[in-house]
């Protein structure tokens, strides 16, 4: 990939998070950054504004955890036999490949 383009993607993602971490293409955006929920709504947003990436059809709920009350869905799928939703891992490098392309999608994720 070009280093140019994550060198900006890396200052972008500390500038935004306020994070002090070495940043790998491998980074999780939810586990290894801490952004999930309404921020990771926000930090989407952010980025396709800044890099001018066309971000309408990411399905972010596939790719962050929301936020809220973790305790009352838990007790339910307990009784209810359900399944808890796995969320897919989203990375710096996705991020990478979505500026490259100018879109983010699972197209460009799963490239």
């Amino acid at each position: 990939m070009n280093e140019n383009i994550f060198e900006r993607i890396k200052t972008f993602i500390l500038k935004e998070s306020a994070v002090d971490m070495d940043i790998t293409r491998d980074t999780k955006i939810e586990d290894d950054l801490g952004i999930y929920g309404d921020d990771a709504d926000d930090f989407i947003i952010a980025f396709g504004r800044e890099f001018d990436v066309d971000i309408k059809h990411f399905p972010l709920g596939n790719y962050f955890s929301g936020e809220g009350d973790v305790i009352l869905p838990s007790i339910i799928r307990f009784f209810t036999n359900g399944k808890k939703r796995e969320r897919k891992n989203f990375t710096v490098g996705h991020l990478e490949k979505a500026l490259i392309s100018g879109k983010l999608d699972e197209h460009v994720i799963n490239m």
